[in-house]
């Protein structure tokens, strides 16, 4: 007889997946999965949280770069990038509220967690708004006002008149799951998720968008006096026999996680080579790395691309001129171990299993390649392939080191940029002498020099997290909280900057969003 099963085993649903602990785990996964996107593809999302900035910019140009090297008529409601961005996050947002809406089930059994049956839920739910927090500040950032779901996308609740909710009561809801996510989320989580350090952090940044300042310093001195959380300071870790500085430790694969000794980290992303849930398509290194392998000299490339070097580079971000010259010369976050500003040519033993590298007319092994930003990248200078960059994103797959992807773990906060939040909050309260020790705090680390209270201003602020944060924070939204992208991109990226306007502190609703809301007019952003 033929059996017609109205639940197949294969097929994973929400009615069937939520009705239990470990079920909601499953989904915590699947929705940290999805944050992990930010990094895949050519058209990534970060690109658009962090190029066409004061620090970054394009080289060679791909997706997201086109806007931030040309802006004008390329930055509009049709682009795939910015549309596929604001459907990604409304995903999450929908994975989120489904778990919160689900676990609020009278037959769920919470049995199989740490806790009790209300600890494993609260924990289940605290996850779950902290996600969602997560996906609604991207969203606030780019387009302001948005629409503000908070239950699953599912029979009546799927609607076609939205209204986009006021960017303040947004971010209310923000700050409201950020605090009960704080309490139930541990300080040491599974590896891939938020620690409650995280979650504090954010709140330290949402506050300081509100313009709270007293609860912005109260949130950042929860995370930066928790013990458990201290700055990397001394070398460690899988290279700290070799030379380099403590600065750059933490961006090693094998020493990126708090259970590796980076005492740092508050967040970092979790990938694999060839392992089921490892991530797709990760292209953080391409995306960064510069083309050095394509440096020519009296007619000949002489750079083998090597595991060494951090495999195959595309250049299609790169730092500003005015980021490169930020630094004090003795800064271990501008030495050649932080940023990439030469190369060395190698015998074939040296480069082993690879090449060895190829001569140019008058040079010889161990002599130096020195990589150039005396003249900016402009609309009359780009592709430029001895550019510098930064080397917190190196590494390949070993086998196969032009692969555009690698599967390295990933840092997504970690406690200087904590601290320098705190600093912000400092001296938005007029503490500049704590505003000065908190930076300095920073920046001993890296033998930078001592500053003082005469020196704290808003603008050296931003330059100190540019220095400390730069591939990292999502430097858009850094100057866009302190009211600062058009006049610094302006002022320090002269390739796209100069053509900026002031319509573009917000990028336009995407025009697939408005015509779907087919029973109520969404009103578009100014401009366009």
């Amino acid at each position: 007889m033929l059996d017609l099963n109205e639940n197949p085993p294969h097929l994973v649903t929400s009615d069937g997946l939520f009705t239990e602990y470990a079920g909601f785990q499953t989904g915590i996964n699947g929705a940290y999965s999805e944050i992990r996107n930010e990094l895949n593809g050519a058209g990534m999302p970060f690109q658009v949280f962090v190029n066409g900035t004061d620090n970054m910019t394009p080289n060679y140009l791909s997706n997201f770069g086109v806007i931030a090297s040309q802006w004008g008529d390329v930055n509009n409601p049709e682009n795939s990038d910015l549309r596929n961005t604001f459907d990604w996050l409304y995903g999450i947002i929908n994975a989120a509220n489904t778990m919160i809406d689900r676990a609020e089930g009278e037959n769920v059994d919470w049995s199989g967690g740490p806790g009790n049956d209300i600890g494993n839920k609260n924990s289940v739910v605290a996850e779950a708004k902290a996600i969602r927090a997560w996906a609604y500040r991207h969203l606030t950032y780019l387009w302001g006002d948005v629409p503000l779901s908070l239950v699953e996308a599912a029979g009546s609740s799927i609607k076609t008149d939205w209204e986009r909710t006021p960017v303040n009561e947004v971010r209310e809801q923000i700050i409201a799951d950020l605090l009960f996510a704080e309490e139930y989320i541990p300080v040491e989580p599974t590896p891939g998720r938020m620690s409650k350090g995280a979650v504090q952090h954010f709140l330290a940044e949402m506050y300081l968008v509100i313009d709270d300042p007293e609860k912005s310093l109260h949130w950042a001195d929860q995370v930066v006096n928790n013990p458990a959380y201290q700055l990397v300071t001394q070398r460690y870790g899988i290279y700290m026999d070799q030379p380099g500085v403590p600065f750059m430790d933490m961006f090693y694969e094998g020493n990126k996680n708090r259970e590796e000794g980076n005492t740092e980290a508050l967040w970092v992303w979790q990938y694999g080579f060839q392992l089921i849930g490892g991530g797709t398509n990760p292209r953080t290194r391409a995306m960064h790395l510069g083309r050095y392998m394509d440096i020519v000299i009296d007619g000949v490339q002489p750079l083998q691309i090597t595991f060494d070097r951090g495999g195959r580079g595309k250049a299609y971000t790169a730092p500003t001129q005015w980021f490169m010259n930020s630094y004090e010369t003795q800064d271990d976050r501008f030495s050649n171990y932080a940023i990439r500003k030469y190369f060395i040519l190698k015998n074939a033993e040296e480069n082993a299993p690879f090449s060895a590298d190829r001569l140019p007319p008058g040079y010889s092994y161990g002599d130096t390649i020195k990589l150039n930003w005396n003249e900016p990248l402009t609309h009359n200078n780009w592709e430029v392939d001895d550019w510098p960059y930064s080397r917190k994103f190196e590494g390949s797959i070993p086998d196969n080191v032009a692969s555009d992807f690698n599967y390295d773990d990933y840092i997504a906060l970690r406690l200087a940029d904590t601290y320098l939040l705190k600093a912000e909050a400092e001296f938005k309260l007029g503490n500049l002498v704590a505003a000065a020790e908190t930076i300095n705090i920073v920046r001993r680390r890296s033998n930078a020099s001592e500053v003082t209270a005469g020196d704290i201003n808003l603008d050296f602020i931003l330059d100190e997290r540019s220095r400390e944060l730069f591939n990292e924070e999502y430097r858009r939204y850094t100057l866009l909280r302190t009211g600062k992208w058009l006049e610094r991109t302006k002022a320090y990226n002269l390739f796209g900057g100069e053509r900026i306007r002031e319509r573009d502190t917000l990028f336009p609703i995407p025009q697939a969003v408005i015509d779907a809301n087919l029973d109520s007019k969404m009103p578009q952003n100014p401009g366009w």
